[in-house]
C-alpha cells in the first residue's frame, strides 16, 4: 500500500501492454509517495481493472482516458470513471460542450477533471496541420482558460506553458505536467520538456513520468531520485 497518501506529486505513467507488467512496476515502487497513471494502451488491457485494484490498495490513479466524444458519450464516461474512485480524469479541453458534459457526469464524485490544452508531442507545425494557427503557448493559454471558466479542477500543460498560465490563472487551476525528463534523459518523442525542479519552479503541481522510471534499469533509483530532484526545488 502506498505509504504517503495525500502528499503524492510525482505521477508514474504505467505505459504497459498488459497489467502484468504494470503490477510488476507498482510492487516495486511500494511505499513511495506516488500517483499511477493508466494511459489508452493500458485501458484496453485490462487497465480499468488494475484501476479499481490499485484503487482497494490505496494508491491514487490518474485515468488518462483523453474523453473527447458527444456531449452524451463525455457525460456518460465521466461518471463511469468516477465511480471506478479514481483521483484524476482527463478530458480534452477544446470546447465548453465537452467541458460541461464531463462536469455533469462527475456530479458530486471526488474526481479531479483535467483539461488537455495540447499534447507535449506537437509543435507549431504539427497544430498548422490541424487548422490551428496559434503558436502552443498561445493555444494552451486560450484552452486554460475555458477551463477555469468551465469550473475544471486543472489542465495538463507542458512545464514550457505552465510559467504563463500559473502567471495568468493564479491558483484557479491545477497544473499537471508531462514532458518531464531529468537531466541527461532522453526526449523522444516529446517535443516540449522540462526537468522536474524547472516544472514546479515554472508552477506545475504535479509532474508526469513515464520512461525516465518505467525504462530504467532501476526504476526504485530513478523514482527516488527525481522525488529527490522535486524536494530540491523548495516549491
Amino acid at each position: 500500500m502506498n505509504a504517503a497518501a495525500g502528499s503524492e506529486r510525482l505521477i508514474v505513467a504505467l505505459d504497459f501492454p498488459d497489467p502484468a507488467a504494470a503490477r510488476s512496476l507498482v510492487g516495486k515502487l511500494e511505499g513511495l509517495p506516488l500517483i499511477f497513471k493508466i494511459g489508452l494502451e493500458l485501458i484496453y488491457a485490462g487497465g480499468l481493472a488494475l484501476a479499481r485494484e490499485l484503487i482497494a490498495e490505496g494508491w491514487s490513479v490518474f485515468l488518462d482516458a483523453k474523453l473527447l466524444d458527444i456531449p452524451n458519450t463525455v457525460e456518460r464516461a465521466t461518471a463511469s470513471a468516477a465511480s471506478l474512485g479514481v483521483s484524476f480524469l482527463t478530458v480534452h479541453g477544446t470546447d465548453r460542450k465537452t467541458l460541461d458534459a464531463a462536469l455533469r457526469g462527475r456530479r458530486d464524485a471526488a474526481t479531479k477533471l483535467l483539461a488537455i490544452t495540447a499534447l507535449t508531442s506537437l509543435d507549431a507545425r504539427d497544430l498548422r496541420e490541424q487548422g490551428i494557427a496559434e503558436a502552443p503557448r498561445e493555444l494552451v493559454l486560450r484552452r486554460a482558460r475555458l477551463a477555469a471558466e468551465a469550473g475544471f479542477d486543472g489542465v495538463v500543460a507542458s512545464p514550457m506553458e505552465a510559467e504563463i498560465i500559473r502567471a495568468t490563472l493564479g491558483k484557479k487551476l491545477l497544473i499537471v505536467t508531462p514532458g518531464i525528463r531529468p537531466v541527461g534523459a532522453a526526449t523522444s518523442d516529446q517535443a516540449r520538456v522540462a526537468t522536474p525542479a524547472d516544472a514546479l519552479r515554472a508552477g506545475s503541481d504535479y509532474l508526469v513520468v513515464g520512461r525516465p522510471i518505467t525504462a530504467a534499469t532501476d526504476p526504485v533509483g530513478a523514482a527516488r531520485s527525481i522525488l529527490a530532484e522535486m524536494d530540491a526545488a523548495g516549491v
